[in-house]
């Protein structure tokens, strides 16, 4: 009988290049956006000053950080619904990995809505127990043609022995 990493390795690789629906929209809040600022320091007034945002900035009103955005991916993608079977079936943990290639092609306005979807684009086991995957990720604006973030998420899916 294969173990739960090589039937998830099976099944991962089937999925390889197939884009998934997307997840739920997510509604970005002044108020996440205050809180990310005083967490990062970066209270850059395009972020946090909606009067002098809507005077000066090009946006016409304040947008999240970049880094927000991106860091809403790990949230974002918990939505997408999964296929049947369960490809991450008997996984223990999962952790990140790291980012390659993140772009942000359009700024989240405040109060905008948005979400994930999320293709596979490589799948590699590294020991007996655990998968490399790479996915690439779109963040998609409500009403937007242009994508607010686009990454590969390199996550490491261990499973239990």
């Amino acid at each position: 009988m294969p173990s739960a990493t090589q039937q998830a390795l099976e099944r991962l690789t089937a999925l390889k290049g197939k884009e998934s629906p997307p997840g739920a929209w997510h509604t970005v809040t002044q108020e996440q956006i205050d809180a990310f600022a005083r967490t990062t320091l970066d209270d850059q007034f395009i972020h946090t000053d909606a009067v002098r945002a809507a005077r000066e900035s090009p946006f016409g009103t304040t947008i999240a950080h970049g880094f927000l955005t991106l860091s809403l991916a790990s949230h974002l993608v918990t939505s997408i619904p999964r296929p049947s079977p369960d490809p991450y079936e008997g996984r223990a943990v999962a952790i990140n990995y790291g980012l390659d290639r993140v772009r942000f092609p359009m700024p989240v306005r405040v109060n905008s809505r948005i979400r994930a979807r999320q293709s596979l684009a490589s799948v590699e086991q590294k020991d007996e127990r655990t998968l490399q995957l790479v996915h690439h990720i779109t963040i998609e604006i409500e009403g937007e043609t242009k994508p607010a973030c686009v990454a590969d998420y390199v996550t490491r899916a261990i499973f239990a022995s």
